[in-house]
């Protein structure tokens, strides 16, 4: 694959919601292009459509007009088994809520979307992986038994286990305290800085954002501005701008 494509792409994406005069533009033909192997966080005020635009650029939900591309690959053009292929393989998922399966050990949760694809477990990334999460000596756990950091550096670790192009996060530190976001947010750094992963964050807190190499700011389902090499001060001075 050409290094120079963009790890995921939109042209003049569109997704509405209702129709005729009540209909919600909740994008409103966004361009944006993030970059490989970079961390790049995506903000905005509440209903900015930040959420919605990770959606559909994950092929989670279908845009209203134009294109979402991952790599080269435009995902209107994907029947629903390519697109669950394109979603297994090539991007990892990090929500706000963990998404463990409560009745399997953290180990079990961290292999079961490659279980489920009948692919063997490479137990040299997998250890590296639970080590560089310090989550080793809890893999016998069950999410009940560990805490919120613990279960969302699992959740970090089932995201990477499959070596995706593309890692989306949405909120990741929005149920942890400051240490565990630090914790999260570090190796998340780290995943790009070692392993070139690229990564697009949606977030709300200046100083989750400031551990990106680039910031995208929404308003109203348009991007409105952008910040390389941020930090909290920054981040939050834009948001000010922004009236958020």
């Amino acid at each position: 694959m050409n290094t120079q494509t963009p790890a995921a792409h939109t042209v003049a994406l569109t997704k509405a919601y209702g129709a005729g005069e009540t209909a919600v533009r909740a994008l409103d033909g966004i361009d944006v292009a993030f970059e490989r192997g970079r961390f790049t966080a995506v903000m905005g005020p509440s209903g900015s459509g930040k959420s919605t635009l990770m959606h559909c650029m994950a092929g989670l939900d279908a845009p209203s007009a134009g294109q979402t591309y991952i790599g080269e690959r435009e995902l209107g053009q994907l029947d629903d088994s390519e697109l669950t292929e394109l979603r297994r393989d090539q991007i990892g998922f990090v929500f706000q809520a963990f998404n463990l399966v409560p009745t399997l050990s953290a180990g079990e949760n961290i292999t079961l979307p490659l279980n489920l694809a009948g692919r063997s477990v490479d137990r040299e990334w997998f250890d590296y992986l639970v080590g560089a999460l310090r989550i080793a000596d809890r893999l016998s756990h069950r999410p009940s038994e560990l805490s919120g950091g613990q279960q969302q550096r699992t959740a970090c670790a089932r995201a990477l286990m499959s070596r995706p192009e593309l890692l989306f996060a949405d909120e990741p530190t929005g149920n942890l305290d400051s240490n565990a976001s630090a914790e999260v947010l570090e190796f998340l750094r780290r995943s790009v800085d070692e392993h070139r992963q690229s990564i697009v964050m949606v977030t709300h807190d200046p100083r989750a954002a400031a551990h990106a190499d680039r910031v995208v700011f929404l308003a109203d389902g348009r991007v409105v501005g952008e910040l390389a090499s941020p930090t909290a001060d920054s981040v939050l001075e834009q948001m000010r701008k922004l009236g958020s």
